[in-house]
């Protein structure tokens, strides 16, 4: 199974999905690509000897950009690690139930648009909420509706800021991010 990983910023959860599957017979990271042509996360791919593509939002909106370099790395599965625009259909389409993404809150809560990164962590606050954590689910053409894969909580307490919260679901994402692709990775016969 060929993977692409879609990603906007730092690439953290990008890097740790490749060293994960480093050295699997059956699951390879073999694209990267980026909204954002300064994204630190093109930087790891090259580290670590992925190929990646700087794909600008307009872009990716064209068939005729995206399907053509997909195919060329023979792309079955897209994983959205911190990727901001919104999937267009035509790759929903073309990839139905092998896109997913992961939101860094427990999805109904706190989704949609204008919900990602430090937005999230700070309505979870200003909420007044005792617990957050990260969603990994399906991408559909309703910005975070898809069906839910996986969830993984963490408490939040009355101290806690925007920026120990996100440490927190940082945590999570890393400890299981990977572990959850695995698990829907096998469920396809490559």
């Amino acid at each position: 199974m060929n993977v692409a990983i879609f990603v906007s910023g730092s690439g953290t959860n990008c890097e740790n999905i490749i060293q994960y599957f480093r050295g699997s017979e059956r699951y390879h990271m073999s694209l990267v690509v980026s909204n954002r042509a300064d994204a630190y996360a093109l930087e790891r791919a090259k580290r670590l000897g992925v190929p990646s593509a700087i794909v600008p939002k307009a872009e990716l909106n064209q068939p005729e950009v995206m399907l053509p370099l997909l195919k060329e790395y023979d792309i079955d599965f897209i994983v959205l690690a911190g990727f901001l625009p919104l999937i267009p259909n035509f790759l929903i389409d073309t990839y139905p139930r092998r896109i997913v993404n992961i939101h860094p809150a427990l999805l109904p809560k706190f989704g949609g648009k204008g919900m990602w990164g430090h937005h999230v962590h700070e309505a979870v606050k200003a909420a007044g909420e005792t617990e957050t954590g990260i969603t990994i689910h399906y991408v559909t053409p309703i910005c975070d509706g898809g069906e839910i894969i996986a969830q993984f909580s963490t408490p939040v307490v009355s101290n806690d800021t925007p920026d120990t919260i996100a440490e927190k679901v940082h945590l999570l994402e890393m400890s299981h991010f990977p572990q959850v692709l695995e698990n829907i990775f096998q469920q396809f016969p490559y």
